[in-house]
C-alpha cells in the first residue's frame, strides 16, 4: 500500500471527508486530493498535520521499519517529523 492509499484508508476509517481534513491541515481540498492520489507530496508541516489528525505514525506512512536501515536524509526527516509532533502536542 502506498502513502496516498494509507492516508485515504485512515481518513475513511475516521469518516472524515477530504474537505474536512484539508481544512484541518490547512490546505485546499484539490491539493489534498493530489496527495491521496500520489500526484503531489506533502511538505513537512502538512505531513505532521496528517499524522496528527489521522493518528498515524510517520514511520508507517513512509514505509520505514524500525529494523530497516535508512539513509541519513530519511533519518533526519523522520526525526524532524517526530520532533514537530512532540512539540505541538
Amino acid at each position: 500500500m502506498n502513502f496516498g492509499e494509507k492516508i485515504k484508508n485512515a481518513r475513511e476509517d475516521l469518516d472524515i471527508s477530504q474537505t474536512e481534513i484539508a481544512k484541518l491541515i490547512p490546505m485546499n481540498q484539490s491539493n489534498y486530493s493530489k496527495i491521496e492520489r500520489g500526484v503531489q507530496e506533502p511538505n513537512l508541516l502538512q505531513l505532521k498535520r496528517i499524522c496528527e489528525i489521522l493518528k498515524l505514525d510517520p514511520a508507517y506512512l513512509l514505509d520505514l521499519k524500525h529494523s530497516q536501515s535508512i539513509g541519513i536524509k530519511d533519518a533526519e526527516l523522520l526525526a524532524d517529523i517526530k520532533a514537530l509532533i512532540s512539540k505541538h502536542k
